[in-house]
């Protein structure tokens, strides 16, 4: 099967997306449901690939994608491309209008280094920090038609990804097995369309617990849920399945003798005939300098 035959059949497989949405702690209330199954997307990213006559028309794929409920992340997800001659650009007109891109070329394959995505073989840009962006629609495009790099980077791929889990390597210059890979994004959700003033003003249905506070969202409208520091647990649950404190004394533990557990905090002291804060990062603890003692060694050193 010759290059353009195997893309072809490569590009009627749909690809699993993996999509994480932001999330509070692993324990879910008794009686509920704690997962949403597999969400899959069919094509997650877009591709653009060429031949010696140049695009290959049924190679090319700009690809777009609307939610109609969470948000995408612009703190946790980049815009990723791949290619040696690839211009790559990702907009959204749902929920917030923004647009962004980025640039990647190499004349030689030996130029591109595993794991970096700076320009040479693979680019990155964040996500815009938009009120609400719930679609991207990706496009890509080539300055010489891949014509200098056909050899070993017959296409370009352009997708978001979370921050930190795609590992780029060479070998998705010219790999078969490229479209096959998984690729997670990170999808932020609030609770609710009002603010936490609002919200606050509602204690029936107010979803923050004890020992937690509330924090408008960055990324559309409605508010989040968080523990107070020095606890930790899910903020939207009350009892034992909410905001536990944390008992820092085995966990940190910056005293330099006796430790106390406190609700969201600790403290250190001394123990008895010592002096000090007892603090590591402070004064310590230490024993008191008897000053009738050394008046007497210095007596006894002069009479000497």
């Amino acid at each position: 099967m010759g290059l353009s035959g195997m893309f072809k059949e490569l590009a009627l497989l749909a690809v699993k997306l993996t999509i994480v949405v932001t999330s509070v702690a692993a324990q879910a209330k008794s009686g509920c449901q704690s997962n949403c199954g597999d969400i899959s997307i069919p094509y997650p990213f877009g591709y653009d690939c060429y031949n010696s006559s140049g695009r290959d028309t049924d190679l090319y794929f700009d690809m777009w994608i609307e939610l109609s409920k969470f948000t995408l992340s612009h703190t946790k997800n980049k815009f990723t491309a791949i290619g040696c001659d690839t211009y790559a650009f990702v907009e959204g007109d749902v929920g917030h209008k923004y647009s962004t891109g980025c640039l990647t070329f190499c004349s030689d394959i030996v130029d591109v280094i595993n794991g970096s995505c700076s320009g040479i073989g693979c680019c990155q840009t964040a996500i815009p920090k938009a009120n609400g962006v719930r679609s991207y629609h990706v496009t890509l495009s080539s300055q010489n038609n891949h014509s200098q790099v056909l050899g070993f980077n017959p296409c370009s791929y352009g997708f978001v990804v979370e921050d930190g889990t795609y590992d780029f390597s060479v070998s998705d210059l010219y790999s078969n097995d490229f479209i096959d890979k998984e690729f997670p994004i990170i999808l932020d959700w609030t609770i609710g369309n009002q603010t936490c003033e609002e919200a606050k003003k509602d204690p029936e249905n107010y979803a923050c617990k004890q020992n937690s506070y509330c924090e408008n969202s960055e990324n559309g409208p409605g508010y989040l849920c968080k523990c107070l520091d020095g606890f930790q647990g899910n903020p939207y649950l009350s009892g034992s399945h909410g905001c536990q404190d944390i008992n820092e004394c085995e966990i940190v533990n910056s005293c330099n003798q006796t430790c106390y557990n406190l609700p969201g905090s600790y403290n250190c002291s001394c123990r008895k005939r010592f002096e000090g804060d007892g603090w590591k990062n402070g004064t310590g603890c230490s024993r008191p300098v008897n000053n009738r003692s050394l008046v007497n060694i210095f007596l006894g050193l002069w009479i000497i």
